[in-house]
């Protein structure tokens, strides 16, 4: 699912120029200081990838932030986009080498955090630079779409606070793989599973519609084939459209299954997972017939979308049951 875009302009607006260059004072500051108490020397890949809790907050995420960028990802593990999601930020933490750090916070085990990013809904992805935070989207992406994000943050990073990044020390001999856990072997549809996502990533939506459903066919009950079909679907239907024209039809109709349908589809791709479900429980409860048949049809597609064991989706069907009955 494609998240609620978020502009580099936050950044900006948090760094006038006063505030930049006494940001960018401090980091060099804290530069010096590490250095001159023997740190700042090369890190390892595998500390590019880190967990935080709030305990650790202030050195892991703050402190180190006057060094490199660091961006947080926000997860549980009830979340099914997250999964999606946090496997491609870990990848490219580790191919940007040193730009970025990845802190993942659980959101379960991290609650203030939460409240104190304002968080209302997850996967969501914030970056702290100099100190300071700022979003950078919500809800799962394209890597295309991630990459793009995380090319315009270091450039802001290293142009406004002087944040050049960590050096990263050469990872180990391709010898020393030999102690490492077998890889699991492909199973029979990971290509075109593979496929389905780099046609995403490529914005060839009914490219990988196609690839979700050819595996469909052959294997009906396969969960990452049904994730992956239902969110191409969604990105599928809002290309295109002018969120200003449907919201608007939404707000003057609100009986009008079509169009509350159309402006769920774009509250579930920005992010607001709970005002889609609401919003189209709540045209369920004005319909009857086949638009009420309908509507009922794309929420449970949404459902889909967001995942079977997500808290927000046992509430909602709850929801419909209360409505349809």
């Amino acid at each position: 699912m494609q998240p609620r875009n978020m502009s580099m302009s936050g950044v900006v607006d948090l760094s006038a120029v006063k505030a930049a260059q006494e940001a960018k004072e401090k980091a060099e500051q804290a530069r010096a200081q590490a250095a001159r108490q023997g740190g700042g020397g090369a890190v390892s890949p595998a500390d590019l990838v880190i967990d935080v809790d709030e305990a650790g907050f202030e050195s892991d995420v703050l402190q180190r932030s006057t060094e490199v960028p660091v961006v947080i990802d926000f997860w549980a593990e009830w979340c099914e986009p997250c999964k999606q999601l946090s496997p491609v930020l870990e990848r490219l933490a580790v191919e940007y080498n040193g730009r970025f750090v990845l802190a993942k916070i659980d959101v379960d085990a991290n609650q203030m955090l939460m409240q104190q990013f304002g968080i209302q809904g997850i996967p969501a992805v914030f970056a702290v630079v100099a100190g300071q935070a700022l979003p950078l989207f919500q809800g799962a992406a394209g890597e295309a779409q991630i990459r793009q994000t995380l090319d315009q943050l270091v450039t802001v990073a290293e142009q406004r606070f002087g944040l050049t990044g960590l050096t990263v020390a050469p990872d180990a001999e391709p010898g020393d793989a030999s102690e490492e856990a077998p890889s699991r072997p492909a199973g029979p549809y990971d290509a075109v599973l593979e496929a389905a996502v780099q046609a995403l990533d490529s914005g060839d939506l009914a490219g990988a519609v196609q690839a979700y459903k050819n595996v469909l066919n052959e294997d009906p009950g396969n969960s990452e084939a049904k994730l992956g079909l239902a969110q191409a679907e969604l990105l599928q239907r809002v290309q295109g459209v002018d969120p200003q024209q449907v919201r608007k039809d939404a707000a003057d109709r609100p009986g009008d299954p079509q169009a509350q349908i159309a402006a769920a589809d774009l509250d579930l791709v920005g992010g607001h997972v709970e005002d889609a479900f609401g919003r189209l429980i709540e045209t369920v409860g004005r319909t009857a017939g086949d638009d009420r048949d309908t509507v009922r049809m794309r929420l449970l597609e949404l459902f889909e979308v967001v995942g079977a064991e997500d808290p927000r989706v046992i509430a909602a069907r709850r929801a419909l049951a209360r409505a349809l009955f």
